[in-house]
């Protein structure tokens, strides 16, 4: 696709600097920009190539003040960051075709409900009494059990399988190989040392605008719902285990482990590689460090821990200065 800046600065509700008849076909980072892309410039570590990229279009910020001659045009707008997420998006949009389509072996049954321009693609399966909302797209090799609901605009990769009973939102995507509702974890000792499984009848509930990485678990509840709030953000290779409650617009970096029936607050911030216990709560706008440990409840909202068992940033940096010490 083609745009000139006039067209992006409609769209990103910015003033152009420059030939507004200046064209871009594709984008790139500010330090590879070529004649017909777009770059974008919000980080100060990297002014020095704004006065060397030769991209045609470059988004800024509405007070950046260059000290040398700027080659490409500029779109000034109020945060160049976000305005390269919105015009991504955008492009997004404009690129996707909604039609209806049923692929090669494909299979459903007389009791699915398709909406509108439902895309399903080659070898995917829906079951018995499936509902599947307008535009939703579900490419190649999918399986989505019986009784699952799943709402408009979704988007389900190739290999994901999403188990019976299922409960998904709008706008929702789910990247290759994830699993939506497999069995907890659940096992009950007995007296001579074996373990016998515990039945998991409940489903997962996945709110509206989630997205869910690749090779995700996400595990169904023993009984009632295991809950993926409004606007969460899931990285690839998660697990979240049976009967966790996710509040609204907590996001989840890779490799983030939650154990059964702990309940994350809404606005929170997981980094790589965190493991939390089960049975505990965290509290909305909480902050959790890569790798940290998270062994019991938190008590105040808006913290930032870190650490293995996770503590309060301050106190973690002030017990790593003495720990450094006893090293010297």
């Amino acid at each position: 696709m083609e745009f000139t800046a006039k067209q992006l600065a409609q769209v990103l509700k910015g003033t152009v600097e420059g030939d507004p008849q200046a064209r871009v076909t594709s984008f790139a980072k500010i330090e590879h920009g070529k004649s017909g892309q777009l770059c974008f410039y919000a980080n100060p570590k990297y002014e020095q190539y704004v006065y060397t990229c030769k991209a045609s279009i470059l988004l800024v910020n509405k007070d950046f003040q260059p000290k040398q001659a700027v080659t490409p045009t500029m779109i000034r707008v109020d945060d160049a960051y976000k305005a390269l997420a919105d015009l991504l998006k955008y492009v997004t949009v404009q690129k996707r075709t909604d039609r209806r389509h049923r692929g090669f072996r494909s299979s459903w049954f007389l009791t699915t409900k398709f909406g509108k321009k439902v895309y399903l693609g080659s070898h995917s399966y829906v079951g018995h009494h499936a509902k599947v909302g307008d535009y939703t797209k579900i490419y190649e090799n999918v399986y989505v059990g019986d009784n699952t609901v799943i709402g408009h605009h979704c988007i389900i990769y190739p290999g994901v399988v999403i188990y019976p009973g299922m409960v998904i939102g709008n706008n929702v995507i789910i990247h290759a190989n994830a699993v939506i509702g497999s069995d907890g974890f659940g096992n009950a000792p007995l007296p001579d040392g074996t373990w016998e499984k515990i039945e998991h009848i409940g489903n997962v509930v996945i709110g509206d605008n989630v997205e869910i990485g690749a090779g995700t678990t996400i595990d169904k509840s023993e009984m009632e719902s295991t809950i993926i709030g409004n606007g969460v953000k899931i990285d690839n290779l998660c697990q979240i285990a049976h009967n966790v409650v996710i509040g609204d617009n907590t996001v989840m970096a890779a490799m983030t482990g939650i154990a059964g029936s702990a309940k994350i607050g809404r606005n929170c911030i997981i980094a790589g590689q965190v493991g939390i216990v089960g049975h505990i709560t965290i509290p909305d706008h909480t902050t959790i460090a890569a790798q940290s440990g998270v062994i019991s409840s938190i008590k105040e909202e808006g913290q930032v821990v870190m650490g293995s068992p996770a503590i309060p940033l301050k106190n973690y940096l002030r017990s790593y200065a003495v720990f450094k010490k006893q090293g010297q």
